[in-house]
Order: structure tokens, then C-alpha cells, then sequence
């Protein structure tokens, strides 16, 4: 069932997440040390995507702020888990971007470490519920700190996660002018079962959807145009839960 708004937030994880986040950085750890950390950053990371995708991203930024540690903990699971696919999609959305004029400003929602801000000339604004360096602005997606039609291309990578997904779509048509561009990258499991009425919402909501490439195993990818006004009588279809293996 849905995870409950807080549970995560339990003082034992936080200590336990914060041991994992320490173990991982220890070096000289023995085989078997370094395989029980693996594990626990794992489960740690289980949890947390559980809630992260179980609950709207206000509750999100509650978790969070209570103790930016557990952040530090999902993303080192994240980069795990990313590790072991063929391709991350964050390279494939750079690989699009640099095709763009060098003056296209870009917005990253849900940026992470902001690799598309490290790696691209242009001007990004990187935005995530915490701010993991100097390149990110923390807050909410679905009401980020930019003026409407404050860039050119928006970028969701593997970043809808909130029960509130569509939120961070109406900001990304917020945030750029009629022919802006949209990658949208999200996990297989979360979208293959209602792509045609995924897809079909993001055309009410005012986008055209130029690509939709499923040839990957691990990840699906819409490469999207704004060519009108953004519409609220969409209906957004519920995706399931991203589950990861236990490995």
C-alpha cells in the first residue's frame, strides 16, 4: 500500500541513513563491512523511493528539510541502482540538448547532482528538493523559482515521481515559450501499462509528442514541443511505484 507521509522520517532511519551515507565515504572497509553497507544504503533506498513516489512532493520537501541526509541516502542508492543499466538517460537528454543553439536555456527539474548544468555550455537552472551543490536551487518542482517562459527546454529526468506528477509537467509548459522543448525520461515499469493515455494527456495539456521511444529496457523517452495553450481538463493517468530488486 501507500507509504504514509513521515514514516520514512522515523529517527532510526535517520541515524541508519546517515551511517550508510559515512560507510560509504570509509575507506578500507573489508569485504564483508563493505557488502553489509551495500546492503543497508539499498534498503534505505527501497524505503525512501517508496515514499517518494507514494506521496504528492510537498510531503517530499518535509522529508527532506526534517533531514537532508536521507536525500544523500536516496541518490547514493539512485547511482547504484543506475550503475548497473546500459545507459543512464540523463546522457541521451545532454546528447539532444547539445543539438540546440548554445543561448537555449534550460530548466532541470529534479536534477539530482545537476550533470546536465556541469556538462552543457548554455545557461541551466538545476532544481531539486535539496541542493546537493552550488549549481541547484531546492524546492518544489511544481513551483520552481523562474519566471514563465524563463527558458527554452525543460528537462524531467526519471524526475516524476510524486503522486503530483502532473504538476511538474504544467510547470515545465510554465516555463517555456510555444515551440520550447520537453525530455521526459521515466522508468518503463512506471508508465509502459498507460502510455496511450499518458501520452494522450501530455497532447491536452498542449504538447505535441515529436518522440516516444521505447527501445530501451530499463527507461521510456518523450521528446516533446509546446504548440499551445495549456489545457487543465487533462486526466492524469496514476503511475505505478518504481520497485527496484533487492540485490
Amino acid at each position: 500500500g501507500a507509504a504514509q507521509s513521515g514514516t520514512v522520517g522515523a529517527g532510526p532511519l535517520h541515524a541508519s541513513a546517515r551511517a550508510a551515507i559515512q560507510s560509504s565515504k570509509a575507506s578500507r572497509l573489508s569485504p564483508l563491512q563493505e557488502k553489509m553497507a551495500k546492503k543497508l544504503q539499498g534498503a534505505h533506498f527501497r524505503m525512501l523511493n517508496e515514499e517518494l513516489y507514494t506521496t504528492p512532493s510537498s510531503a517530499a520537501v518535509d522529508l527532506f528539510e526534517k533531514d537532508k541526509s536521507l536525500f544523500e541516502a536516496y541518490h547514493l542508492g539512485f547511482r547504484e541502482q543506475t550503475k548497473r543499466w546500459p545507459q543512464n538517460p540523463v546522457d541521451i537528454i545532454i546528447k539532444e540538448l547539445k543539438k540546440l543553439p548554445k543561448s537555449t536555456v534550460v530548466a532541470d527539474l529534479g536534477c539530482g547532482d545537476a550533470r546536465v548544468a556541469e556538462v552543457l555550455p548554455n545557461k541551466v537552472h538545476s532544481f531539486d528538493l535539496v541542493a546537493q551543490n552550488e549549481r541547484v536551487v531546492a524546492c518544489d518542482i511544481s513551483k520552481v523559482p523562474l519566471k514563465d517562459g524563463g527558458a527554452n527546454a525543460v528537462v524531467l529526468s526519471l524526475a516524476l515521481m510524486g503522486t503530483n506528477y502532473d504538476e511538474f509537467l504544467r510547470e515545465a509548459h510554465r516555463l517555456i515559450p510555444i515551440n520550447g522543448k520537453v525530455y521526459v525520461a521515466e522508468v518503463r515499469s512506471r508508465v509502459e501499462h498507460v502510455l496511450e493515455d499518458f501520452t494522450a494527456m501530455l497532447e491536452t495539456m498542449g504538447f505535441r509528442v515529436d518522440k516516444c521511444d521505447t527501445s530501451n529496457t530499463m527507461f521510456i523517452m518523450l521528446f516533446l514541443t509546446k504548440i499551445g495553450k495549456f489545457d487543465g481538463r487533462y486526466e492524469a493517468p496514476p503511475l505505478k511505484a518504481c520497485q527496484y530488486k533487492k540485490r
